[in-house]
């Protein structure tokens, strides 16, 4: 890592031969793995993949037409690193943190050398910010101690943050006012500190605790937060084929969670889809702040025209700024969509690379870079004695659907969450199509806990009722399919009953409803109790001999659209009521029956 004001070491040598992205160079001296190298007249950057005495070979993060044997070659004596501060909040970057404005840096290689020297910290142009400090001269700082706040960062609460491997006195602290991004606000320790550092995105930051998980992280989707919730500081996949719905999900999260701040990586996917989501959220109000959501957005963009070994580069780089906004106290979000492009820029690098491949082309050493990626995620105590969380939501494509593939099955160990999407509920415009017999949460006791200490003691006995009815719904639908509803006794046809009802009145959610496409936990649970109390007083008047058809015939749809209709949860509680009311009318109007199968 290059310290705050620190100056990069060049070492100086030449191409000598080009093979697509695969550079190779020699005379830089002094290379280690990793290493970025800068070739050609352009300073196109590239990663050291292997070192074999005066030559290295260097996979380039740029497309390479034009470079030629002969060309320069410099060394800047660190690994890839990302330039972090308040520029990031409501930016738009590439794999290599790098600002996309106009045409981008990735179709214009003349601009690679500009923000090469951005990414590595030496300072540059930027706009100002205003910058208020909360220390004093000669006060005695750590790492990760704040000296400062920086107020117009997207209203999140921005620290300006002593650099880890950096402590000691203060000197030279800036009064009140506009600070340029690259300006020294302050010396600590003798050693000058920037308002924007430099950080190895491959490389974890530090931190003074690990906690255990704590909140859930409210998605304002139902069928996530009423029976998969993933806790602050967890992590979640969402595994499905194309057309599932991966990414309309995963743009809600990013719009509605409660995290602070969202980190959206858009790894190798579709650049019309990131194109829409980024127009969308230009437009989309922040509740806490009344502004724009963008604001308090970072979004990293490596699409598919964009080089592999970006892509490559672009989740460890979206870990890296939830990394830097964590040690400020704050709750992070990365939404990577998806793993499985990042796993087949890790595919074709290895092939590139001549190692050995493993199962489906992978390497071997697939499932570690998983691990280590989901890793990042965790609820920490930061240097500063903050406490701040980063959750992890990745998307994963598994090639033709097939959940059995690598990337899909590795991916299952190492995450809390998993929200698989099916493929006939996405076909029966079943939205969200989240699978409730294909998902898991292994921190469902964990959130029920937290539920009970703040309010609401029976979300976990609704969660299991709720998961128990869905299961028998399935499980007797598959009766009806051989046998037909009507050779079933009334208690199955009112499972089958209630299992739609919770379907369709619960777990279906519209994105594009101004009611509907957000539901906050009092609603959601207010809904849950409606279907509950409805399927069980249907289960109650069959048991007491009413026709189990009269049941059915009735007019359920203000239970299904009380979504739609009840804003609150209570007028949930009122449709409630009046619907058990109509139903309670049936044991007068019908006769009692003998009942088969009672």
């Amino acid at each position: 890592m290059i310290p705050s004001g620190g100056q990069v070491t060049r070492v100086s040598g030449q191409v000598t031969r080009v093979s697509g992205p695969l550079v190779e160079v020699r005379g830089l001296t002094g290379l280690a793995m990793s290493d970025i190298v800068e070739v050609g007249a352009y300073r196109l950057p590239g990663e050291v993949v292997a070192i074999s005495g005066d030559r290295a070979t260097v996979q380039a993060y740029e497309y390479t037409g034009g470079l030629a044997p002969g060309d320069p070659a410099a060394g800047r004596g660190e690994p890839l690193s990302a330039r972090l501060g308040p520029h990031l909040l409501g930016g738009v970057f590439d794999g290599l943190l790098r600002p996309l404005d106009g045409a981008g840096p990735w179709l214009d290689p003349a601009r690679s050398a500009d923000a090469a020297g951005a990414s590595a910290g030496e300072a540059s142009p930027g706009p100002g910010f205003g910058f208020t400090p909360q220390a004093s001269d000669g006060d005695v700082l750590a790492a990760g101690a704040s000296l400062g706040t920086v107020a117009n960062a997207g209203g999140v609460g921005y620290r300006v943050l002593v650099p880890p491997g950096i402590s000691g006195v203060v000197g030279g602290l800036r009064p009140a006012g506009q600070v340029a991004a690259d300006e020294v606000i302050a010396t600590v320790g003798g050693r000058p500190v920037r308002l924007t550092s430099s950080w190895p995105v491959r490389r974890p930051r530090p931190y003074a605790e690990r906690l255990d998980g704590g909140a859930p992280l409210q998605t304002g989707q139902r069928v996530v937060d009423v029976l998969f919730p993933v806790t602050r500081g967890g992590t979640s996949a969402v595994p499905g084929g194309f057309g599932t719905g991966k990414t309309v999900l995963l743009q809600q999260i990013t719009k509605w969670s409660d995290a602070d701040v969202i980190v959206y990586v858009g790894c190798g996917e579709r650049g019309n889809e990131l194109a829409d989501m980024l127009t969308e959220l230009a437009d989309l109000s922040d509740p806490r702040t009344g502004g724009k959501l963008a604001q308090r957005t970072v979004v990293i963009a490596n699409t598919s025209n964009m080089p592999m070994m970006a892509r490559e580069a672009s989740i460890y780089s979206g870990a890296a700024v939830a990394e830097f906004f964590r040690d400020m106290g704050l709750h992070v979000v990365v939404v990577a969509d998806s793993t499985s492009r990042w796993a087949e820029a890790l595919r074709e690098f290895s092939s590139r690379n001549g190692e050995m491949p493993a199962e489906e082309g992978y390497p071997a050493g697939l499932a570690s870079a998983l691990a280590a990626f989901y890793e990042r995620a965790g609820r920490v105590i930061a240097g500063g004695g903050w406490e701040g969380s980063i959750t992890i939501i990745g998307a994963v494509s598994p090639a033709g659907g097939d959940m059995t593939e690598p990337v899909t099955a590795y991916t299952q160990r190492f995450v809390r969450c998993l929200w698989t999407l099916d493929r006939d509920l996405a076909y029966a415009r079943h939205y969200p199509a989240i699978s409730w017999a294909g998902s898991f949460c292994r921190d469902a006791a964990v959130v029920g806990n937290w539920h009970a200490r703040n309010g609401d003691p029976g979300w976990t006995d609704r969660r299991a009722t709720l998961s128990g009815l869905l299961a028998e719904a399935d499980r007797v639908g598959e009766l009806a399919e051989l046998m037909g509803v009507t050779a079933l006794p009334p208690r199955q046809r009112m499972a089958i009953l209630a299992g739609r009802l919770a379907r369709e009145g619960i777990l279906q959610q519209s994105a594009v409803s101004a009611t509907d496409a957000y539901c906050d936990p009092a609603r959601a649970g207010a809904l849950v109790d409606l279907v509950l109390a409805v399927g069980d007083r249907c289960l109650e008047l069959a048991r007491r001999g009413v026709s189990a058809a009269l049941i059915e015939d009735q007019d359920f749809s203000p239970v299904l659209r009380a979504k739609e209709d009840a804003g609150t949860p209570e007028q949930v509680r009122a449709l409630a009521a009046g619907m058990l009311a109509r139903l309670d009318a049936l044991a007068a109007a019908d006769p009692p029956e003998m009942s088969p199968g009672e």
